[in-house]
This record gives structure tokens, sequence and C-alpha cells, in this order.
């Protein structure tokens, strides 16, 4: 049991809901620093009624007098940084994406170093390379290979990179940006790889859903993702630090096949269509492991099960959201 507080930006995404609900399991202060106000994500993993652990404070990231104060009002001492708008948001208004992934980035390390915090744990994305690396680099592409990015993200989250890069050479921020590629789980409903999620949930209410991707990707259970951000903010190394944060490479068609097995109504409303996503099918991630040892890794077949689970509580509850199936 320990008492750190924590600042968790864009904590109403998924990703940041699971961080929230691991940090109150190990004892410790999440503080919610976010534009939106509606804590869905966080409530599906919690309850209602653990909300009241949960410290709240609505800001804009690209606003560094709020993100400051909420700092300074709080008594900040850890960091982890996951507020950005998505591959499809960042498509359709490039300059809302750079304002919020970019500006506000440099706003956080910025904010961090004024008030003498020793590390940050941010989000890359495994979106910094495209679908070539993977054949450039004779396999699935490691941090030794050069970035490609081919979306805005992509772009994005590497020149947050360099910020935090460049954060230590000013400041000596030290840093660890995590590149995820697929991540599932309860609360992934948005963004360009939420399809297999959102399969599960069709298939514990019984509708069709079609997964727009084929090909295969790397599939990293949500609570996985959450527990190696703490880590890093935990414990990471000193300097500024990039890890690929892999999980399980295997074809679309093949998590659905595992779907299938634990939930065998899906066979009949789940179906896979479209083409290879723009990045590598596999990331190499033996690199995090050699630094932030004991990281856990659900299998895909565990990972799945789970989040039937929790999905089949809240929809026999009646509080199970499937605005995200209509889309």
């Amino acid at each position: 049991m320990s008492d750190r507080t924590y600042l968790v930006t864009g904590a109403l995404g998924c990703i940041g809901a699971w961080v929230v609900e691991r940090l109150l399991e190990k004892g410790d202060r999440p503080v919610v620093f976010d534009l939106g106000t509606e804590p869905r994500r966080i409530r599906d993993l919690l309850g209602a009624a653990a909300l009241d652990r949960v410290t709240f404070v609505q800001g804009d990231i690209a606003d560094p007098a709020a993100l400051g104060a909420c700092m300074d009002q709080h008594g900040v001492d850890h960091i982890v940084h996951l507020a950005g708008l998505q591959v499809p948001f960042c498509r359709a208004d490039p300059m809302a994406g750079a304002r919020v992934n970019v500006l506000g980035t440099v706003n956080v390390f910025e904010e961090a170093a004024k008030r003498g915090i020793q590390r940050v744990a941010y989000a890359s994305s495994a979106a910094v390379y495209e679908r070539e690396d993977e054949e450039r680099a004779g396999g699935a592409p490691s941090e030794h290979a050069s970035p490609n990015p081919n979306t805005h993200y992509g772009v994005y989250k590497l020149a947050n990179e360099g910020t935090a890069r460049v954060s230590f050479l000013e400041h000596g921020t030290s840093s660890v940006g995590l590149r995820p590629l697929t991540v599932y789980g309860v609360g992934r409903d948005q963004g360009m790889t939420s399809g297999p999620t959102k399969a599960i949930k069709a298939a514990v209410v019984g509708r069709p859903y079609t997964v727009g991707f084929g090909g295969r990707t790397d599939f990293l259970y949500a609570g996985d993702c959450a527990d190696a951000f703490i880590a890093a903010a935990d414990r990471g190394p000193d300097g500024a630090h990039v890890f690929n944060l892999a999980g399980e490479s295997v074809a679309v068609t093949a998590f659905v096949d595992a779907l299938c097995d634990l939930e065998p109504a899906a066979r009949d409303l789940v179906r896979v269509e479209g083409g290879e996503l723009p990045v590598p099918g596999a990331i190499d991630g033996a690199r995090i492991g050699e630094v932030l040892t004991d990281l856990p890794n659900t299998s895909i077949r565990d990972g799945i099960a789970e989040t039937l689970r929790r999905f089949r509580e809240l929809h026999a509850a009646g509080t199970l959201d499937t605005s995200d199936l209509d889309s």
C-alpha cells in the first residue's frame, strides 16, 4: 500500500480508465485531468460507488495554467500522460489533433519540469511505423527501426518523443514513452483499432458486428497496457526512453475464432472485412522487458474471457453502453 499522487491525463479514455483502476487497486491516488466530464469507462471498470475515490479535474491539456494549477492543488508527484486525439479524429481535424497531441504534451513536460517532477510516462504509439517498416526490418520492427509515420497521429506521436528527449536534455526530466498497437478490453470503444473489442461487446448483446480491418496485428490487453504505464512512471530508467509495448501478434480472424470458442453465439454475429492496418502487423517488444521486469502478459484467450465477463455483468445490470456498435 502506497500513497503516491498520480496525474493521469486523458483518463476518461480506455487506457486511462484502466490506469485509474490499477492505481486504486494498489492504494495510490489518481487525479484525473480531462476535458470531458463523463467517467463512463472508469465506472464500467470500478462501479459507480468507487468513483468517490477518484479526484476529477476538468481541464484542457493545451492550457498550461490549468494544468499547472491542477498539479499544485493536488500535490502531484507522478505523471501518466495519455491525453490525445486518436487516428480518425486527427485525420478529420489535423489542427485540433496537433493542439491536443503535440502542444498538450509540450505543456505536460514544461509544467512537470517547473515542479521538479522527475519522470513522465507518456503514450506514444506503434503508429510511428508504417507497414513497410516490417518488410524493411525483416520482421517485427524494434526501436532501432527508423519511424516512418503515414498518419497525422503517427507524426504527432513521433514529435512527442522528440519533446521528451529535449525535456531531458534541457531540464533533466526523465521519461518513458510506450508504443502499443492494438489495445483491447473494456472501455476500448473508439479509434482505428477498437473493432475487436466492439466485436466482444456485440457477441454479449447478440448484435451483428463487422471488424473493419483484417490481416495480422499485435493485440495487447488493456490491463497489461495500464500496468506498463504505471511501472514506467514508478521505476522507469533515467533519461528519455521509448519502448515498443507488444502483446501477441495474430490474425484478426484468429482473435475472432478465440472469441467464438468462448462465446459460440459470436459465430453467427461477428465478421472480419477490410484490408490490413497501415502499420506493421507485429512489433518487437523485447527491450522493455529488459528494463521493466515482471510486466504482465495476458494471453488473448484470457483477455477476451475477462472482457466477456465484465461486459456480461454490465449487460445484466442494464448499464452496458452499446452506442459504439452503431459506428
